[in-house]
């Protein structure tokens, strides 16, 4: 099928498509975006636009998220994961292990969830030339975060944010908030004062911006509420609660509802304060982030408590102080899993870093002969088995370049081969330095393929210029991997056939 008359983009073709079912999937329209994604999914399958696929199913799979349909969603965040690790993009897998964190969070897999959330850390620790990229992991790891109630992994996340975009400052003022609600709950004072008055200096910036942002107006007034700075936080309050009410916007109109509540409770008016928290309470119903209805619930007893201190009332506070007490708790669990999981990944990666040093060859990079003993080994085991083509790669009279030029420029030399063979490997194909001037690649794929890319191997080390002067050759044997043969068999045959290539007069392929 001809390409469509449409200019490819960075994202694939059909970039625009892909926006809108995000655009849908992020307003609301849930089952309009998955209904998008379905059938742009089969038109750039037909096209051939490779790029956008991914995107499509990231979008498919925040429409269920939004939904609420959490194994939908996660069993696409399961196949988009595939996709990322085939493709071999760190920063891609990193973002949608936080995504499926977030779905096992809000399944209540807090184990899955911390194992990759710490993944998605290491992975994004390691350095990588997409700065936005790192961002939207990044986001997708404090969405995450914040979902757990894991306040401190999300605010320090989205202060990572803000050295690089402004765009986040608001929703970690909204952690700041929360965070000091919640440390005001179990008599942390100090502390929650210290987040409140971060989240204040945050949102009022914002609020003097945009004075008519009634949302930014709520958050703000809850967090002077709290402060006890009351009567601006009254007035903000008041003046948000309607249009926000209107515009159903729900989470600032709780915000607001609880702010004036708290403004009132302090000014002495406490039936006008339980009617404004019973109010946020309600609104509830209407969706909201887990740690929402705890605030709420000690608020509500709080009020309650100060209407009538009789023994009915102190035993209910109590009852919701402990509850609360015991869910902060629970989540200090879940920060120090995350702190584990961490460790072990941390320790997992060095491990692999460690095991790859001692299978590379300090001298070009690739594989050294301990790696491929390791693949022969494997092929007698079944765990590598066809399509597999086994080439073996010889530089013509390189014993004569190092006497004529130096062992330095010998080096020199083999470098560059070693640059070409890694140019013409795919992910799933491995090159290595076998011994001396001899270089194996082991192949994913049958006898014509090996021979497509052994021939352009051969071209691309004659057409160079690795020694000015000198055109630098080599032979090229190869044979593809049946069915009960073994890996030095394998071997074997691939050496006949360099054996042949060399004996034909040399830069030249047999198979």
């Amino acid at each position: 099928m001809e390409g469509l008359p449409v200019p490819v983009t960075a994202f694939g073709p059909l970039h625009l498509l892909v926006l809108r079912v995000h655009r849908l999937a992020n307003t609301g329209r849930g089952h309009e975006a998955i209904a998008a994604a379905d059938a742009y999914l089969a038109l750039a399958r037909a096209c051939g636009d490779a790029k956008s696929i991914p995107y499509l199913i990231q979008g498919k799979m925040y429409a269920n998220l939004h939904m609420g349909r959490y194994p939908e969603g996660a069993e696409l965040a399961e196949r988009l994961l595939r996709l990322h690790r085939a493709n071999g993009s760190a920063l891609a897998e990193a973002k949608t292990l936080c995504d499926l964190a977030h779905f096992d969070i809000l399944r209540s897999r807090y184990v899955d969830a911390m194992r990759n959330l710490a993944r998605a850390a290491v992975l994004m620790d390691a350095p990588h030339p997409y700065r936005d990229r790192r961002v939207s992991a990044l986001c997708s790891f404090a969405e995450a975060a914040t979902a757990a109630e894991m306040y401190e992994n999300a605010a320090a996340a989205y202060e990572q944010l803000s050295e690089t975009t402004s765009a986040f400052d608001l929703v970690h003022a909204m952690t700041l908030l929360y965070w000091g609600l919640r440390l005001d709950h179990i008599g942390r004072h100090d502390e929650a004062a210290d987040r409140l008055h971060r989240s204040a200096a945050i949102t009022r910036r914002h609020a003097d911006q945009r004075p008519d942002d009634m949302g930014t107006a709520a958050m703000l007034a809850l967090t002077l509420a709290k402060l006890g700075d009351v009567i601006p936080a009254e007035k903000l309050a008041r003046e948000a609660i309607m249009p926000l009410r209107t515009a159903e916007s729900f989470q600032y109109a709780r915000m607001a509802h609880l702010a004036l509540g708290i403004s009132l409770r302090a000014q002495g008016a406490l039936a006008e304060a339980r009617t404004e928290i019973v109010a946020a309470g309600e609104l509830c119903a209407f969706g909201g982030r887990p740690d929402e209805q705890p605030i709420i619930r000690f608020e509500r007893a709080l009020t309650a408590l100060a209407l009538d201190d009789g023994q009915s009332s102190r035993d209910l506070f109590d009852a919701v102080a402990g509850q609360t007490r015991e869910l902060w708790r629970m989540r200090l669990q879940r920060v120090a899993m995350l702190r584990q999981a961490r460790q072990q990944e941390e320790a997992e990666s060095a491990r692999a870093r460690a095991e790859r040093e001692v299978l590379r060859d300090p001298l070009t990079g690739l594989g050294n002969r301990r790696r491929f003993d390791l693949l022969l080994d494997r092929i007698d085991s079944g765990r590598l088995a066809e399509p597999l083509v086994l080439l073996l790669v010889d530089v013509d009279h390189f014993k004569a370049v190092n006497d004529a030029y130096s062992h330095s420029v010998g080096d020199r030399a083999l470098r560059e081969v070693a640059r070409i063979l890694r140019a013409h490997c795919r992910t799933e194909d491995v090159p290595v330095r076998y011994a001396g001037d001899e270089f194996t690649v082991f192949l994913r794929g049958d006898l014509q393929v090996g021979r497509e890319v052994a021939e352009r191997i051969r071209a691309a080390v004659a057409n160079s210029d690795i020694i000015p002067g000198v055109r630098l050759t080599v032979s090229v044997g190869l044979a593809a991997l049946t069915p009960g043969m073994t890996g030095d068999a394998l071997f074997r045959a691939t050496d006949d056939r360099l054996y042949a290539a060399k004996f034909s007069g040399r830069n030249t392929i047999a198979s």
